[in-house]
């Protein structure tokens, strides 16, 4: 089972209010389910799909440059070889694409709809799981 996120969460990684995402939800546009009468939950995957949908290029100017930046986010893609593996994260308005190893990548538990953080420094990205 994958990742599933509640609604100030999926908020939070979306860069919205909680508003919108409960009426994106109720207007069929996210769906949500609720098990056992529990508060909605949101499915990592659906997540990182709206999440690729709303990428939008951030305005000239408002990347951070500090090298201590660090972006939280949904991973939206997963691609692994025998050796490599390149881990796209959309952190609100921004994407961010990381190569690493297959091997790091698989002990991070790196698939689409998973919370992770990517810190970025010079050229190259790491990539955390809170």
């Amino acid at each position: 089972m994958g990742a599933t996120y509640r609604i100030a969460e999926a908020a939070a990684l979306l860069g919205v209010s909680d508003d919108t995402v409960r009426r994106w939800v109720d207007g069929g546009r996210l769906p949500a389910h609720r098990d056992g009468g529990g508060p909605a939950v949101i499915e990592g995957a659906d997540l990182a799909r709206l999440a690729t949908q709303l990428r939008e290029a951030p305005e000239p100017g408002t990347t951070p440059s500090s090298a201590r930046n660090r972006l939280a986010g949904i991973v939206t893609n997963v691609v692994r070889d025998g050796v490599m593996a390149q881990v796209e994260i959309q952190a609100g308005p921004f994407r961010v694409v990381s190569l690493m190893s297959r091997e790091a990548a698989d002990e991070l538990g790196l698939v689409v709809g998973v919370r992770a953080v990517a810190t970025v420094k010079a050229t190259q990205v790491s990539v955390d799981v809170p």
